[in-house]
């Protein structure tokens, strides 16, 4: 790679990093309390993907282990935002649903939320927004899991 190009590479690669940690921090800090941003993003999930979801499919959907959906699923449900019942087709699996509670707590997040992103949406200007989230997905895209040869 040159090193104009390997320069750009760092640049954007920063500047996705940053702007993570940054979103992340602010996110922690209007969730509701007790709303980890892992809970908010599985809830947010679930309702939006109407019906169940299995943790398998859960921790494929966020590239994250089965364990830490495991830890994440169980304290969600420690908290009655979601519903973990047997696969009655496979009883060595289970499926996941959103609670009345947990849409109740996604909204309430969404809530806490929307104030922040819409001044942010406002500053930066919504024409730029739109044009700058099919980079985003395509970046997320190209970025996905590796699938093993």
């Amino acid at each position: 790679m040159s090193t104009e190009k390997n320069a750009l590479a760092i640049s954007l690669f920063s500047e996705v990093l940053a702007a993570d940690q940054m979103v992340r921090n602010r996110l922690s800090r209007v969730l509701p309390k007790g709303m980890e941003i892992s809970h908010f993003s599985v809830l947010n999930h679930l309702a939006w993907h109407e019906g169940e979801r299995s943790p398998a499919q859960l921790a494929e959907a966020f590239n994250v282990t089965r364990g830490a959906m495991t830890n994440t699923l169980n304290r969600l449900e420690w908290s009655g935002y979601v519903h973990i019942r047997p696969d009655w087709d496979d009883a060595r699996r289970k499926m996941v649903a959103i609670s009345p509670a947990g849409r109740r707590a996604r909204e309430q997040a969404l809530s806490a939320i929307a104030p922040m992103v819409g001044d942010v949406i406002d500053s930066l200007g919504e024409d730029r927004v739109r044009a700058t989230l099919p980079i985003l997905r395509e970046l997320r895209t190209k970025m996905g899991p590796v699938k093993p040869e």
